[in-house]
């Protein structure tokens, strides 16, 4: 009877793993992307610099969250540095 219950446990946890892993290239590589970006980025007006910072502080967090191995969390957190970049660069 222990081994019905260890079974879909070990599976389960197995499955955890293989999620986290999923996302961890594309966490870098949107995280890699997005420092690029915002290194080259030139705010326009107010509302670009406010862009600008959201941006900032968006991949400082996807970059803390990819130290944690929080993996889809960077991801998110990177595509939406990356549209805040390009928003800063039209100047919204």
């Amino acid at each position: 009877m222990k081994a019905w219950i260890c079974v879909p446990m070990i599976a389960l946890a197995l499955a955890g793993c293989a999620g986290t892993k999923a996302y961890r290239d594309t966490c870098a590589t949107n995280l890699d992307a997005a420092w690029h970006e915002l290194d080259l980025a030139k705010a326009e007006g107010f509302a670009g610099t406010v862009s600008y910072s959201k941006a900032f502080s968006l991949v400082t967090a996807a970059k803390t969250q990819q130290q944690f191995e929080a993996f889809e969390g960077c991801s998110i957190k990177a595509e939406k540095a990356r549209f805040y970049i390009r928003e800063s660069r039209a100047g919204r």
